[in-house]
């Protein structure tokens, strides 16, 4: 048992006695107005409250703005409310212990009115009201009035504030976060001075409480001294006026530290730095002050019957404080002036000619957002759009076979909000608008069930979508929806269009370094080819068609020993892609359908296939000329036989004749893009063919 309570102990919390110590001093407080105090107890007590009235005042220096220390006016009302119960608390001990000496309210007391006023009551008195007059007149009126105006012109201030932070967010200068600590501050800041305005007429009432207090404590002393305790006229008023006077400056101390307190927390700037830094810099930036004031103090000083020492002494301290100030400002404009001279030679553009790094070069690939799909790509908000981008990269290097460029992302405040778009060579190719607090649910085909949420389409692959809130992602999920992240929507997205438009990813630098890295390898195989044999460009061209047609560029050594082999008899690029793709025929294949031993095709119907071959040899290399309505019947047959491979989980593969592949390739490239089309030369010796649908029947 007492190792658990030591264990219990142990983890004990501190802030549950922070949260416990304002509690503890009003119920204190209530205590001190009903209960009999002795008189070591109000010692303490008188002490805690000077020592408390101190701290609440150099945390008001020391604080960097009012609003760091926004809980300053209920500090106030609760130190005015524990001063006013002492006050109570004391006046009930002076009352009915005071006829037994100076020391029955105890030390403190005895001690402000004897050694503080130096035992004479009327020195006393005088000097209690005129700490009353400094309280009530100056400081509480003054401070009072500061804090009326300023939280009437804060609160009238409000309504543009926060227009100025709508347009900012508008703007895309702020971000949607920052807008909403801007708009806490805002209300932060009219909340203090609302509840400053409120506490300064605790700090006025308390000084004029101290004065009725006062008042009364000294008539009811002379009633109780005499009529009770037979007390003379003098033994009563010298009794009961030191102790009442005593007790009044006990009291009267620790509000004037609060008043200056309130005071210094109402004049302050909202503007964050140390009030005494602010204030020096701002005092004693131009020295022409200190020089006319000590000026003025020596001719004083000199004066007959003034005394010359403290007027002189002043004026020499005012000139050293200026001369200081002055070479202090000199070496200041010295390093401002080194700083402008280096300026030029760090900024070249300013004293340079316009040259072709000036030129702003199109990317490769980019990415533009609206200003409030900003957290999605800023990593200081966490965003894991940058890491998802990263990975499509590696993935599609992987596949493609070649180093994808880096992707470019930057903010365009002439996208909608919740706008994207992706750029190729500075073309978009591709833009939606997304939500990147909520979760978008794919519809794959066949759902349960529908779900609540806005209604939209997939940016990627055109399926019906729903964007939903966060919290209906596993419902959602048991309805047979694909939930993903706005982060994933978008990197999605960019995979599907560089996959599409892979062939305009790929060029000189890309293809060079290819045959780089098969030179390490295999040295003689790349010298015989480029540029003995072929050009680069006609290499690069070759492997654009390639990934134009949907093929891989991995297998480097068979393409470029292909080339090698037909380099002799044709320098065409169209003959050479038909000859590489038919030495890749075996991973083509095993990429569309796997390792199954069939291949299920859609072909064409052969009267079909004789009247495209008739009208690719009467147009030669400008390809078959067919009539609008046989080509859409075509496009349309094929689109539904591509769906129904789909539906059935088999890929959709077009078989024809090499003289009509790479043509009805070009033809179905953009209007059925999960159609592959390959010739009878490309099917491997190994595998079967399963015609699944004919075209043209």
């Amino acid at each position: 048992m007492k190792l658990a309570a030591l264990d219990k102990l142990s983890r004990f919390d501190p802030r549950y006695l922070q949260a416990l110590g304002a509690p503890l001093v009003v119920v204190a407080a209530l205590a001190m107005v009903v209960l009999p105090m002795p008189a070591l107890l109000l010692d303490i007590l008188f002490s805690f409250n000077i020592a408390l009235a101190l701290v609440v005042l150099l945390v008001s220096v020391y604080t960097l703005r009012p609003l760091d220390f926004a809980a300053f006016p209920t500090v106030l009302l609760i130190a005015t409310l524990l001063r006013l119960a002492l006050n109570v608390a004391s006046t009930r001990v002076v009352l009915l212990e005071g006829h037994n000496g100076g020391d029955a309210a105890g030390s403190v007391i005895e001690a402000f009115g004897s050694v503080v006023i130096g035992g004479n009551y009327a020195v006393g008195l005088i000097v209690f009201l005129i700490l009353i007059i400094i309280n009530f007149v100056v400081v509480t009126k003054g401070a009072g009035r500061i804090s009326e105006v300023s939280a009437r012109f804060t609160l009238d201030a409000m309504p543009g504030k926060q227009m100025a932070i709508d347009a900012d967010l508008n703007a895309g200068i702020i971000n949607q976060e920052q807008a909403k600590l801007r708009r806490e501050e805002v209300t932060k800041e009219a909340d203090f001075y609302g509840a400053m305005d409120g506490a300064s007429k605790f700090v006025k009432g308390d000084a004029i409480a101290g004065i009725l207090i006062l008042i009364i404590n000294i008539l009811g002393g002379f009633v109780i001294g005499m009529a009770q305790h037979d007390l003379s006229l003098n033994d009563a008023v010298e009794i009961y006026t030191l102790l009442t006077i005593g007790d009044g400056l006990v009291a009267q101390i620790p509000g004037l530290l609060l008043s200056i307190a309130a005071a210094l927390m109402v004049t302050r700037q909202n503007e964050s730095g140390q009030m005494g830094q602010m204030v020096f810099s701002q005092m004693f930036s131009d020295p022409k002050a200190l020089y006319i004031a000590a000026a003025v103090m020596a001719l004083m000083g000199l004066v007959p019957g003034m005394p010359h020492f403290a007027f002189l002494f002043l004026a020499l301290l005012a000139v050293a404080c200026g001369y200081w100030i002055t070479k202090k400002n000199q070496q200041q404009q010295t390093i401002e002036q080194e700083q402008q001279k280096q300026l030029p030679a760090n900024n070249p553009a300013s004293s340079k000619e316009l040259s072709w790094d000036d030129v702003r070069h199109i990317e490769t690939i980019g990415l533009e957002v609206g200003y409030r799909l900003i957290p999605l790509v800023d990593k200081a908000q966490q965003g894991e759009l940058l890491a998802r981008i990263k990975g499509v990269r590696k993935k599609l290097s992987q596949e493609l076979g070649f180093l994808v460029p880096a992707v470019h992302i930057r903010d365009n405040l002439d996208l909608a909000p919740n706008h994207y778009r992706i750029n190729l060579m500075g073309v978009a190719v591709g833009e939606a608008e997304i939500r990147h607090d909520c979760e978008l649910a794919i519809n794959p085909g066949q759902v349960f069930g529908s779900v609540e949420g806005q209604v939209t389409t997939d940016p990627a692959f055109g399926l019906e979508a729903v964007w939903i809130a966060p919290e209906l992602k596993e419902r959602a999920s048991s309805l047979g929806y694909t939930v993903v992240d706005a982060a994933t929507v978008v990197a999605t997205h960019i995979s599907q269009v560089l996959t599409n438009n892979a062939s305009q990813l790929l060029g000189y630098e890309e293809v060079q370094q290819l045959l780089d890295m098969l030179k390490e390898k295999s040295p003689k195989l790349v010298e015989g080819l480029v540029p003995d044999l072929l050009s680069l460009g006609v290499v690069v061209k070759v492997m654009q068609n390639l990934l134009f047609e949907g093929v891989s560029v991995r297998d480097v050594r068979t393409i470029v020993q292909t080339l090698l082999e037909y380099g002799h008899k044709s320098q065409d690029p169209e003959v050479l892609t038909a000859a590489v793709r038919i030495a890749l025929k075996r991973m083509i294949v095993q990429e569309l359908g796997g390792p199954e031993l069939e291949i299920p095709v859609i072909t064409l119907a052969p009267e079909l296939e004789q009247i495209l071959h008739q009208s690719m040899q009467a147009n030669g290399s400008e390809g078959p000329n067919i009539e609008p309505s046989l080509a859409e019947h075509i496009q349309k047959t094929l689109a539904n036989a591509t769906s129904q491979q789909e539906l059935a989980g088999q890929p959709a593969i077009l078989l024809t004749s090499g003289m009509l592949r790479a043509t009805l390739s070009r033809f179905v490239k953009h209007t059925i893009t999960s159609l592959r089309v390959i010739s009878y030369q490309e099917v491997p010796d190994d595998k079967q063919i399963k015609i699944v649908a004919v075209v043209g029947q």
